[in-house]
């Protein structure tokens, strides 16, 4: 299957990161997803850490509405954030209800240091850069749960009991978030920049990038360490 098109500047992104982003697309812990031999000790460990990670996640992108400079930027960050929020956060309580975790202990959970390296690392690359240092930092991880989503509705098992969370990501409307953000920072490094490619900016972009790419390997491996 081919990747989906979240437009040109994440595919120059992905492709300059191709190392790092089919180690975290095709990770272990992402293939049990898949095929159901993903320990469930494992899932909820990375369930409960993946709600905090969000929490941070969500305030990212809330600053990047403060670090847009049109319209359009506003409304595609405000809208990611209520998806964050309002939506992929309940898969999260749902699932942890049904195991008897409320949303009151995941929302106090103690963050695992690979978890609090990935979002202060989104968060400074916000505070410390632009707006496309921000979305460089985010997008791995908006980009590669859609991918993820998007491949595994297709080659999953038909007894895999992680069809619930497969199935939040290969949905078409995460899949429109993602077409959305990437349709969004095309226009925005054609805004700030113009041709990323030629940009003296395109390394420390490229850079962001790849490293938030690796901090989301790293994720993988924290939740797959704790079967």
């Amino acid at each position: 299957m081919m990747a989906p098109d979240y437009g040109q500047t994440f595919a120059l992104w992905r492709a300059g990161a191709a190392e790092p982003w089919h180690a975290y697309t095709r990770h272990p812990f992402v293939e049990g997803l898949g095929n159901g031999t993903l320990p469930r000790a494992a899932f909820l460990h990375y369930l409960i850490q993946d709600y905090v990670f969000l929490v941070h996640f969500s305030r990212a992108w809330s600053l990047a509405v403060v670090k847009s400079e049109t319209l359009d930027e506003m409304k595609i960050c405000a809208a990611t954030v209520d998806a964050l929020v309002n939506h992929e956060m309940s898969l999260h309580v749902k699932t942890c209800a049904a195991e008897g975790i409320d949303e009151a202990s995941l929302f106090a959970a103690s963050e695992a240091v690979e978890n609090l390296a990935y979002t202060r690392y989104v968060m400074d690359a916000g505070l410390q850069g632009d707006f496309l240092d921000l979305m460089a930092a985010l997008s791995p991880c908006v980009m590669g749960y859609g991918e993820i989503g998007a491949r595994l509705a297709h080659s999953q098992a038909s007894d895999t009991p992680y069809a619930d969370w497969i199935a939040t990501y290969a949905d078409p409307e995460y899949q429109s978030v993602c077409t959305n953000v990437g349709a969004m920072i095309d226009a925005s490094v054609s805004r700030r920049i113009g041709d990323l490619s030629q940009s003296p900016r395109a390394t420390a972009l490229q850079d962001r990038f790849a490293m938030a790419t690796r901090l989301e390997v790293g994720f993988w491996q924290m939740g797959l360490n704790a079967q």
